[in-house]
C-alpha cells in the first residue's frame, strides 16, 4: 500500500510539474518570439505531447489515487483514505476538466485554423490557454500536497 501510495506523489508531482513549466516558462517563452514562430511551435507541442508517457502519466495518475484511497480506506485508515480520494476528484475536476473543455479544444483549432492576423491570435490564445494551464497547476500541486497529506496521516 505505502509503495503505490509513494507511486501517486511521484505521478501528482510530475503533473503538476508539467503544467507549472508551461505557465512559468513554455508559454511566457513563446510569448517572446515572433507570434509566426509561437503558433508553429505550439503546433509542434501539440503533437509532441500525444504519447504514451504523458498519456501514463495524467490518465492513470488519479485512477491510481483511487485504488490508493480505496486500499487505505479498507484497511481502516480513514482520514489518508479520504485525503487520496479528494486527490483525485480535485484532480480530475481541476486538471482533467480544463484539459478536455478549454486546452484540448484550443489546441485542435489551433491546428486547423488559417492563421490571418498571428499576433491577435496568438494573444487570445495564449491568454487564454494559459488561464486554463494555471487552474490545471493548481489542481494538480492542490492533489500533490492531498496526496502527501495522506501519507503524513498514514
Amino acid at each position: 500500500m505505502t509503495a503505490l501510495h509513494h507511486v501517486c506523489i511521484g505521478m501528482f508531482g510530475l503533473i503538476a510539474g508539467f503544467f507549472y513549466a508551461y505557465s512559468v516558462s513554455a508559454m511566457p517563452g513563446l510569448g517572446a518570439v515572433d507570434p509566426n514562430a509561437a503558433i508553429e511551435a505550439m503546433r509542434g507541442i501539440n503533437v509532441a505531447v500525444l504519447n504514451p508517457v504523458f498519456f501514463a502519466t495524467f490518465f492513470v495518475t488519479p485512477v491510481l489515487a483511487l485504488i490508493a484511497g480505496g486500499l487505505r480506506l479498507r484497511a481502516g485508515s480513514r482520514a489518508a483514505g479520504m485525503l487520496l480520494l479528494a486527490a483525485a476528484l480535485v484532480y480530475i475536476l481541476g486538471a482533467m476538466g480544463p484539459t478536455s473543455i478549454v486546452n484540448v479544444p484550443m489546441n485542435e483549432a489551433l491546428a486547423m485554423a488559417e492563421i490571418v492576423d498571428p499576433a491577435v491570435e496568438w494573444s487570445a490564445y495564449s491568454r487564454d490557454w494559459t488561464l486554463a494551464n494555471h487552474a490545471r497547476t493548481v489542481a494538480s500541486l492542490t492533489a500533490l500536497g492531498l496526496t502527501s497529506e495522506a501519507l503524513r496521516r498514514t
